[in-house]
């Protein structure tokens, strides 16, 4: 019994006439995948007038049927295009963003690098400043003693030189060496 009813319904499916119902075509390739994924839109027309014509043949519906079948191959096409495409730009962005964080990996450890060879540097610098600043140390406190014996020794020759020229005075006597001209 409910193959029966199946049969009449399909019975009386088949006998709805082509001319109230038809196919609306979408314009050719130039549409987005997101138009391809909807089917082709059935519309119910209005009566027919004369002067149309009513596609009654098997090669109309055929055509009909091939250039909804060739639409719908180029909307699949399509949004594999368009996929394939995003895939393609996800790499690419994932690729791009690796290398910038190589790129900034790097740069931070060589700016480590620099800091650390700039502090060794300014270490060293100060440890010549230091050596340096303890040899001109050691140089003014040699002067210092130089300058300090030749004063002593200046001392002595002035305290000989008034003692002879006291004990000549005293004596009557002459130096033995007149001023050094002789």
């Amino acid at each position: 019994m409910a193959e029966e009813e199946s049969n009449k319904v399909v019975e009386g499916t088949k006998d709805v006439p082509p001319e109230e119902k038809s196919v609306i075509p979408q314009p050719p390739a130039e549409e987005k995948a997101e138009d391809c994924a909807a089917p082709p839109a059935v519309v119910d027309k209005p009566e027919i007038g004369e002067d149309q014509k009513k596609p009654e043949s098997s090669t109309d519906r055929d055509a009909m049927l091939e250039r909804v079948a060739t639409e719908k191959r180029l909307c699949f096409i399509k949004a594999w295009e368009e996929n394939a495409k995003s895939k393609a730009e996800n790499k690419a962005q994932k690729k791009l963003s690796a290398v910038g964080t190589w790129e900034n990996t790097k740069q931070a450890s060589l700016e480590a690098e620099l800091k650390k060879i700039e502090e060794q540097l300014e270490k060293k610098k100060s440890e010549y400043i230091e050596k340096t600043k303890n040899k001109v140390a050691l140089v003014h406190k040699e002067a210092q003693e130089r300058r300090a014996i030749i004063e002593a020794k200046r001392g002595e020759e002035l305290l000989k030189a008034e003692e002879t020229s006291a004990k000549c005075r005293a004596s009557g006597t002459v130096p033995k060496k007149l001023l050094g001209l002789f």
